[in-house]
């Protein structure tokens, strides 16, 4: 008798290791994103280019950009490094009237936040001064100091738009120099700043502007600041 054909043997079960997950469907916006991918890598295309960081200020480019080359043509420094610059700028308003009256620190704080663009400090008394009715710890003023594109920022405005303003202006003082190349200029009325709104100005206040810079000598620090546009009086 003919040996009888066996049944085909059913086919094994796989292992559980090795069962296919069915794919999840994507939505077409998944799927657009996916395609534009991989076709983007497989083309090769460069990556989109990082944001560039913020501008520098305009004076800081007119030092590196003219004033620089100035000052080693005039002065023959060896080194770019040796040429002075713009360490920082700190402006600072007195009030000993803050002891009688509270609300005058409260604008004065206000009105040079405007003006420097940086939240001031207060500052505060040292000693006790019986004949001032001052006592120690009592708040008598407010100060800023500013570096980097702030300091920058601040110069040009003081310079170009803020001491045009004074009234029958004709140029600050060279001889305010301290002999180590640093200029301290008084100014008598915040209102030359355009930041400041005169109908909420409670009283006239005066402040003074400290410029330090890594010149060694008055005659380099003027020619520094001179470079940068700072209007002297002829």
């Amino acid at each position: 008798m003919a040996k009888e054909k066996k049944p085909e043997e059913a086919s094994k079960p796989q292992q559980q290791g090795s069962k296919k997950e069915p794919k999840v469907p994507q939505g077409p916006k998944k799927e657009a994103a996916a395609k534009t991918s991989e076709s983007s890598k497989a083309e090769g295309e460069p990556k989109a280019p990082k944001q560039s960081k913020k501008a520098d200020a305009r004076l800081r480019h007119h030092y590196k950009d003219r004033v620089i080359p100035a000052l080693v043509k005039e002065f023959g420094y060896k080194n770019v490094m040796a040429v002075p610059r713009i360490e920082k700028v700190s402006v600072n308003i007195g009030l000993g009237e803050a002891t009688q009256n509270a609300k005058l620190m409260d604008g004065a704080v206000h009105e040079l936040g405007q003006i420097a663009g940086q939240k001031p400090v207060i500052t505060k008394a040292k000693k006790s001064i019986a004949a001032f009715k001052l006592r120690e710890g009592m708040a008598i003023g407010v100060m800023v100091t500013l570096r980097g594109d702030r300091m920058f920022e601040f110069l040009d405005r003081l310079m170009n738009v803020a001491l045009p303003r004074v009234r029958d202006f004709r140029g600050v003082s060279s001889k305010s120099f301290d002999g180590r190349g640093n200029y301290t200029l008084g100014i008598k009325d915040q209102l030359i700043f355009p930041e400041i709104d005169y109908n909420k100005v409670e009283k006239v206040k005066g402040m003074n502007i400290s410029i330090t810079t890594t010149a060694k000598t008055d005659a380099e620090g003027l020619a520094l600041l001179k470079q940068m546009g700072m209007p002297f009086r002829q």
